[in-house]
């Protein structure tokens, strides 16, 4: 299984190998992109079962050119043979076309530029970078075996852009927290999470309704992105990168998160907002709406008033608050691991009974 270390794919990939080890599967996981901080690797390390690889191989989305891509692919399906796989699990999936892979490939599309350009700019021409990274990504996506992606609504949008048959729709899931874990008395202030660095997440629309809020705003995430891309807060107070834990221990204190997020796959911070029981004030976009509705309130993502005043509405009335919270407490128990391991293993079980292994293979993985 591959993944990196820059956003949710690695949580994503880390509870998934997770559970898949303790179900008696051998899983190594190879992360491509930058090398994981101390506490990713920590965390990967301690799984029982897991075999932790950090390839040093560039991530389509920031490798220079399309040769480098290739290269990477190259090695990757090198590794694969080298450890005898039975099967490839790819959340990079644009790597799957110039890999040689002898064995089924399950991509998982978690997110993509087309996408992520289609949200941000509608038809608008792009640059000319992306359309070789996604040239890349629709080669990969028609080479794997089977397709999965987190939510309907991105499922959806995948298909519409590269005219693939849908993706199998596994949504994430994350474990919640231990009972106890939350504060009987929340206090006054407004919390986010997330790569704060990246245009889809919208902070700027956040960070505008703090400067009309009487109550914090604290945004964790990294400011710089590894492209060079950098964000300043100016009414928000960041927090920078934080890690697992200490997130958890904001929002077992906050009693409103919020994401005005543009372009949002699926949105595990929410999730694990939910499960701390924080009420939820989320963009209205076709993802939160899929995952959210009835258990949050929706405001126009790039309207800070609007925004403002319904956070405000949530922070003057602790009982509502508490409701919301609640609701989507209870709403967060359909994303659980469970459905999610359980929906993989499925998937993996209907690739590997279309695959029938030859002698050829068998030479070739030897």
């Amino acid at each position: 299984m591959t993944t990196d270390s820059v956003g949710g794919v690695w949580t994503y990939a880390l509870d998934l190998a997770q559970e898949l080890a303790a179900s008696g599967l051998r899983v190594t996981l190879a992360v491509l992109g930058p090398s994981p901080q101390e506490d990713q690797t920590a965390a990967a390390r301690a799984i029982p079962g897991l075999e932790f690889i950090d390839t040093g191989l560039p991530l389509d989305w920031m490798a220079e050119n399309p040769a480098a891509i290739r290269r990477g692919a190259e090695a990757l399906g090198t590794l694969a043979r080298r450890l005898d796989v039975d099967l490839v699990h790819l959340n990079s999936p644009a790597l799957v076309a110039d890999a040689g892979f002898t064995v089924p490939v399950v991509g998982v599309c978690h997110s993509c530029l087309a996408t992520w350009w289609a949200a941000m700019h509608g038809r608008a021409p792009m640059p000319g970078d992306f359309r070789w990274r996604i040239e890349a990504l629709a080669r990969g996506y028609r080479a794997c075996d089977a397709l999965a992606a987190p939510s309907g609504a991105f499922a959806q949008a995948t298909t519409a852009v590269y005219g693939l048959p849908p993706p199998v729709v596994v949504r994430n899931g994350r474990r919640p927290p231990p009972p106890g874990g939350a504060s009987d008395r929340r206090e006054r202030f407004v919390f986010t999470a997330g790569r704060l660095w990246d245009d889809g997440k919208n902070i700027a629309t956040l960070d505008a309704a703090a400067a009309l809020l009487e109550a914090p705003v604290v945004a964790a995430g990294p400011l710089d992105g590894p492209g060079g891309n950098h964000r300043v807060l100016r009414h928000a107070k960041s927090l920078g990168r934080l890690d697992a834990a200490s997130v958890a221990a904001w929002l077992a204190r906050a009693p409103v998160f919020a994401s005005t997020a543009l372009y949002e796959p699926f949105g595990l911070t929410v999730l694990e907002a939910a499960q701390a029981g924080c009420a939820l004030v989320l963009s209205d976009i076709a993802t939160f709406r899929e995952l959210w509705d009835g258990a949050a309130l929706f405001v126009e993502p790039r309207d800070s008033a609007a925004l403002a005043a319904t956070i405000r509405r949530l922070l003057d009335d602790p009982a509502e608050a508490g409701r919301l919270g609640e609701a989507a407490r209870l709403k967060a128990g359909q994303y659980g691991m469970e459905s999610m391991a359980s929906g993989m293993r499925s998937l993996y079980r209907s690739v590997l009974a279309r695959h029938t292994p030859t002698p050829s293979r068998k030479e070739a993985v030897a």
